[in-house]
């Protein structure tokens, strides 16, 4: 394994100004619906509006992730269950100031899940709500209250991830477990030419650019950096914001030998892969029903049926290990209903 030294520096997102109600863009009396809003401009939308009682928050939301803020103050996190339930009601007992205070809720959709046909049509952030506050004796819905809007994150605003030299980096006290954080190292890139991976190790949730190229907005763990995004004889600069707060001292470089392995296996069999000299699976490449056009490691779609289903089951079992093995059952095939039994999984991954 190559081990690359890396330098930290880091920042803190500024949250002060849209956590406390101030640069939205425009005002409506209803909660919207957030793609429709975003126009893929950001990941991010924030919901701001103004009471001045004391309640319990509640918030419906089909998220996928909500951070909810009472005068500029974090007051708690919540997100979708990881039984594919996207949608989830946040609930939180806040204290308010006496006059008027601020409520800004934070709406994130990085790592959608519900991709494919219709996704534009399917509800995101807290699109209808509602948004209440609940006392002993009374509840106040907010949904038709006046709400203000604010699209992304002031980084993104500022393209941080460019590492332009107008923006201030602190290399002091390292903080670690801090959400929306902003973190920075500079490395040398590895000789050679196998390929290059970052193995997000201890981070939580977020983006990661390498030279201002993206290369993930979902920490997965391990991801590829192709060799035209590094420079040689002069450092990069791997970038990374931390939203949910975890530890980046643990991420490193490694560079690996890409080959491919394959296997089938029939509903009701065990399918088992593995991989030589001590190389780990990497990635789910392909995983089909029925015979597939070409070769190991150029497979393609041919007469088979894509499973959903068994991408996800494979990736969660397989992922990082030297081999694996999984018993094919009939859940495996639910988008595949019309082939004819008994039905032949074909999978590819690379090591």
């Amino acid at each position: 394994m190559l081990v690359l030294v890396l330098y930290w520096s880091w920042r803190p997102e500024r949250l002060g100004t849209s956590a406390k109600g101030f640069g939205g863009t425009f005002t409506v009396n209803n909660l919207l619906e957030q793609k429709s809003v975003t126009l893929d401009e950001s990941d991010y939308l924030w919901y701001t509006t103004r009471q001045k009682e004391e309640f319990t928050l509640s918030v419906n939301t089909t998220g996928h992730i909500l951070h909810a803020f009472v005068n500029g103050r974090l007051v708690g996190s919540s997100q979708y269950g990881l039984a594919g339930q996207l949608n989830f009601t946040f609930e939180r007992k806040v204290w308010f100031n006496p006059g008027r205070n601020v409520i800004s809720l934070l709406s994130a959709t990085v790592g959608l899940q519900n991709y494919g046909a219709y996704y534009d049509l399917a509800p995101t952030g807290i699109v209808g709500g509602p948004v209440k506050l609940i006392g002993e004796n009374t509840t106040l819905d907010l949904s038709n209250y006046t709400w203000s809007y604010k699209i992304g994150l002031d980084g993104e605003v500022r393209r941080i991830h460019l590492d332009q030299r107008a923006v201030k980096w602190h290399s002091g006290m390292f903080p670690t477990n801090r959400p929306f954080t902003w973190y920075k190292a500079t490395f040398q890139a590895p000789l050679g030419s196998e390929a290059v991976v970052v193995d997000l190790l201890g981070v939580g949730k977020g983006t990661a650019w390498v030279n201002g190229n993206s290369i993930g907005r979902r920490y997965l763990c391990r991801y590829h950096v192709p060799r035209s995004f590094l420079k040689l004889g002069e450092p990069n600069t791997l970038m990374l914001f931390e939203e949910a707060g975890g530890n980046p001292l643990q991420v490193n470089f490694q560079t690996v030998t890409v080959g491919a392995a394959c296997a089938s296996a029939s509903e009701g069999d065990t399918l088992s892969l593995s991989c030589l000299r001590g190389r780990t699976i990497s990635s789910v490449d392909f995983a089909s029903f029925e015979e597939p056009e070409g070769t190991c490691g150029a497979f393609e779609g041919g007469k088979g049926c894509s499973s959903d289903e068994a991408f996800a089951v494979i990736k969660d079992t397989c992922l990082r290990k030297e081999s694996c093995s999984i018993e094919i059952t009939e859940e495996f095939g639910k988008s595949c209903g019309t082939l004819p039994s008994p039905r032949k999984l074909v999978v590819q991954v690379t090591c």
